[in-house]
Parts: structure tokens; C-alpha cells; sequence
């Protein structure tokens, strides 16, 4: 595009990681950048609760290749230092079986993890570190190769073929690690990872493995003073490159309107403005709201909206948030992966069941083991979330059943946190209903379209809408997929199809942009 007279206005609609990334880097390359939060704290599933002196992070927690976050503050000529900071987790995960009390420390310590796996079962040491070749392998073209690559064309996916093939992208997680070890422990430890980005180990393609090469190679984090602080940091930068969050503004809808020459105005309205134009707009909402509420005057969303809705959604989640009189951090982990009596099983009933399952696996938080800040002197701040169906597989009442089901979750919990119901002053839940009442999730899932093979690259939506000139994307639903390194490399492949389309040079040294604009020292 040629010359402009005017700056762009770009509009994005959601205050997630990925929005802000993709704002942050759109702000960098001189964009006027207005971002709308519908909530009254910005993050989006990233928010934060406070209760008697206990934070409570609502949503991710496990922070995971940091210089994905870094590069937003060195593209705009600033060190992330300055704004947060980034505290080590070890051991990245306690693993324990309820069944028989077993446990399994996690980490990126090549001896002492392989020195566990030799407790269990000496001859899978040696396909252990198969296994971790494998992985890296991996990682080198799923992530470094691809995750920050947009997937516009089919012809994009044909390149990639036949890499994938050759690493076997067509196998499960589970069938994958269940090549290279043989105790059962051991394969549910080295398969889990693909649960945080809400895919199914016995169905979400083999690719997921590379998760346990990123966290190998950068380590696990926790901003200090949680994730909510990370959140903070990056509305800071933002608005220093002089982006504007507004907060308690939800997006009624928006209008694409043409005019001469072809170029797409898309007119956001709010309570406070109506037909707001702006040049492009940025969805960070939830794929299916974006097409069938935001867009939902534009016929080609409608035709999106059928295509979602089709395709398989990952599993929700019920999350307790809790506060206790006593700490409990000498006797657990940052982060703690429970396993209970069933794995292939109830994985089955979370994601294809039409029912809530009898028992759970659960992952508990634990911050103030890490930061003790995120609770009052000698107390604790958890939560506690457990997979469950979503809404469109199992309608069931969570207003009924959550509270309840909460009281369950503390009970099991009692094998690790002796007495715990006894100690817990504050709690607080979120379930499938929240999911899609709260956070506009369709089906109420926690992590939007399920990370199948079938549902990724070039087969998952685009970060840049081919129907809706000026519509763009990003967050978990579409690519490379959920978690805090997929959304924010989702933001940078987004701004990668912006760029190409309305002629921006990110290379122009953004931090001259900055200087211009006074915000740097």
C-alpha cells in the first residue's frame, strides 16, 4: 500500500495475551491502538481475584518460554526487567498418584529426572533420552519453524508436510511417549502437557511433545506477584507506546463498511460510541462470539459460525479458588498434577462423556510457595481446577452441582493438605457456565478448539479472516493454539499478516517510534 495520510487506527477487542501482544506490536509499528476489555481488570482469562489479603490468579499460571514475552519489551526499545519480574519454579511439576501415593518431581534436570524414571523402571532410561532427542526434533520445526507462522494458503501446509510426517504428527501424545517408555507412571508423566493447552493426550497430535523440550531448554516461571503482574506490566508498555485500554467497554458489534477504492472501515459500537471507525480490527474474543455476536450483521461470519461449530471443542474446566489459615508450603509444590485412579478412562468420559465423571485429576496451584506475597504471613492463596466436559457434550446445572463438587475436589485434596477443609477461610469457583457466561466461551470451553491434528495449521482458523477484509485474529482458538507461548506467537504471526497488508515496517528500529514519542529514558 502506498503512502498514508493519516496513522492507522486498529481496534482489539479482548485484553488476553494475545490481544495485548498483538496491540503492543502494532503499537511499536506507529498503529493508534485502542484496545476494548469488557471487564472491569484487563488479562481476560488472566484475571485476578483478591480476597481477605489472598490473591487469586484466575487463569494461566505456568509461564513458560520468557522470551517470547521479552521480545514485546525489545521491539519497543525496553527491558522487560524494568516492568516484571520472573521468578524460577522448581521442580516445574509434582506429579502424584492417589492410587498407590507415588510422586514424581518434574524438571529440566536431565540426572535427577532420568535417575527417577531408573526407580521405576531401569531399561526406560535409555528411551527416555530417545524420547528427548525426539522432542527436541520437534521443537525445531514445530515451534521454532512454525509457531510463529501464519497459515493462510493450503500451499503453506504442503511445505510442511512432509516434515511432519517424518516426525509422525499423525500419532497421539500417549502413542508417542508409549514408543519410548513402558511404566505407566512414567508415560502419564511425559504425556500430560497437551491438558494445558486443552487437548486430549490420546488424541492431540504427537507435535505437543515439543512442550517438553521448551520447558527443558527456558525453564518454568512465576511473575512476581503473579500473573496478574505480568498482565500489568504489559497494559504498561502498551500505554507507553501510547495505546489506550479501555476497561468496562464490551463490543456490542461491529459494521464492515467499503467505500471507494475497495478499503474496509470496520464501525466498533460500545455503550459509550457508536460506529466508531477504525482501519482493522483485532479479535481477541472468543472465535465463535467473535463470528456470531461481533460480526453477526456480516454474511460471511454467519457462514464461519456453521464451520465452528462443526469442529471439536476442547474440554472446560471447574476451577476452585481457596484460602487457608495455615501455609502448607513445606509440604507441596508450586504446581502439583494429581492424578487419580483412571487416566485413558476418564479422559475419555471429560472430552466425548455427556456426564460429569465420578472421579478427577486435578492441578493445584500453589503461588505463595514461589512468591509469598500472594498471600498474608503464614497463609495460603490456591486454586484448584479439575477437566470436565463441556457444555455442549454434558449440559449439567453447575449452579446446582459446583459448590458441591468444590467440597469433593477439598476432600481428595485432604491426601496432600492434611485437615485442609478445616483451614480454608475464603473459596470461590468457576465453572463451564462461567466459561461461557463470563468469557463468551462457546460450549464453555476453557480452551477453545480442540488441538487436534485435524484442527491445526493450515485446518485451524487463520490468524487473518479471508472473507472479512480487515478482520484479524488471535488467542487460543486460533493458530498456533492455546498457552501463553502459543497466543503471544499467535500475536506475532498475526501482526506478520497486518504488516503485509497494510505496508508496515516493524524493522524501522520501533524504539526510534518510542523516543519520538518521549517514553524512553
Amino acid at each position: 500500500m502506498g503512502e498514508r495520510s493519516r496513522p492507522l487506527r486498529a481496534a482489539v477487542i479482548g485484553s488476553g495475551f494475545g490481544g495485548l501482544a498483538a496491540a503492543i506490536r502494532l503499537a511499536a509499528a506507529g498503529v493508534r491502538v485502542t484496545v476494548f476489555e469488557a471487564r472491569d481488570l484487563p488479562g481476560g482469562r488472566a484475571y485476578v481475584y483478591k480476597d481477605g489479603g489472598h490473591t487469586f490468579d484466575a487463569g494461566p499460571t505456568v509461564i513458560t518460554a520468557p522470551h517470547c514475552i521479552e521480545d514485546l519489551f525489545t521491539l519497543a526499545g525496553r527491558r522487560m526487567a524494568d516492568y516484571v519480574e520472573l521468578l524460577p519454579v522448581t521442580p516445574f511439576y509434582r506429579l502424584a498418584w492417589t492410587a498407590d501415593g507415588d510422586t514424581f518431581d518434574y524438571d529440566g534436570d536431565a540426572d535427577h529426572m532420568e535417575a527417577q524414571i531408573r526407580d521405576r523402571r531401569p531399561a526406560d532410561v535409555a528411551g527416555y533420552r530417545r524420547f528427548v532427542a525426539y522432542a527436541r526434533k520437534v521443537f525445531d520445526t514445530g515451534y521454532t519453524e512454525l509457531a510463529h507462522t501464519p497459515f493462510l494458503k493450503f500451499s503453506d501446509m504442503v511445505k510442511v508436510a512432509p516434515k511432519l510426517a517424518w516426525l509422525r504428527a499423525d500419532r497421539s501424545v500417549y502413542k508417542t511417549v508409549a514408543r519410548y517408555v513402558k511404566d505407566e507412571h512414567v508415560r502419564e508423566a511425559l504425556s500430560f502437557h497437551s491438558l494445558l493447552v486443552g487437548g486430549n493426550p490420546f488424541e492431540t497430535s504427537s507435535i505437543y511433545t515439543l512442550i517438553h523440550h521448551l520447558e527443558r531448554e527456558w525453564g518454568v516461571f512465576f511473575p512476581r506477584g503473579g500473573t496478574g503482574a505480568l498482565v500489568a506490566a504489559l497494559v504498561r508498555l502498551l500505554e507507553d507506546l501510547g495505546g489506550e485500554l479501555r476497561l468496562d467497554a464490551p463490543v456490542r458489534g461491529v459494521r464492515v463498511d467499503t467505500g471507494e477504492g475497495g478499503a474496509a472501515r470496520h464501525l466498533v459500537t460500545t455503550e459509550a460510541h457508536a460506529d466508531e471507525p477504525f482501519d482493522l480490527v483485532v479479535s481477541n474474543a472468543d472465535l465463535h462470539s467473535t463470528y456470531s455476536r461481533l460480526y453477526a450483521e456480516v454474511p460471511a461470519a454467519r457462514r464461519m459460525v456453521g464451520k465452528l461449530e462443526r469442529m471439536d471443542w476442547s474440554m472446560s474446566l471447574y476451577v476452585l479458588y481457596f484460602g487457608t489459615d495455615v501455609s502448607y508450603a513445606d509440604q507441596i509444590a508450586h504446581h502439583t498434577v494429581v492424578f487419580g485412579p483412571r487416566y485413558r478412562g476418564l479422559l475419555q468420559d471429560i472430552f466425548h462423556g455427556h456426564d460429569l465423571p465420578d472421579d478427577f485429576s486435578l492441578y493445584l496451584h500453589a503461588p505463595h510457595v514461589t512468591d509469598p506475597s500472594m498471600a498474608p504471613p503464614g497463609r495460603g492463596s490456591f486454586y484448584v481446577l479439575s477437566p470436565v466436559p463441556h457444555l455442549g457434550n454434558a449440559p449439567l446445572d453447575w449452579d446446582a452441582i459446583g459448590a458441591g463438587y468444590g467440597d469433593r475436589i477439598l476432600e481428595s485434596l485432604e491426601a496432600l493438605l492434611p485437615d485442609l477443609r478445616q483451614h480454608v477461610t475464603v473459596r470461590r469457583h468457576f465453572t463451564p457456565v462461567d466459561f461461557r457466561d463470563q468469557l463468551a466461551s462457546f460450549h464453555g470451553s476453557a480452551f477453545s478448539c480442540a488441538p487436534t491434528l485435524g484442527q491445526s495449521a493450515y485446518m485451524r482458523p487463520h490468524n487473518k479472516d479471508k472473507r472479512i477484509p480487515g478482520l484479524y485474529l488471535v488467542g487460543a482458538g486460533t493458530h498456533p493454539g492455546a498457552g501463553v507461548p502459543g497466543v503471544i506467537n499467535g500475536a506475532h504471526a498475526t501482526f506478520t499478516c497486518i504488516a503485509d497488508d497494510f505496508g508496515l515496517d516493524q524493522t524501522r528500529a520501533p524504539a526510534l517510534l518510542a523516543a519520538a514519542a518521549g517514553v524512553l529514558p
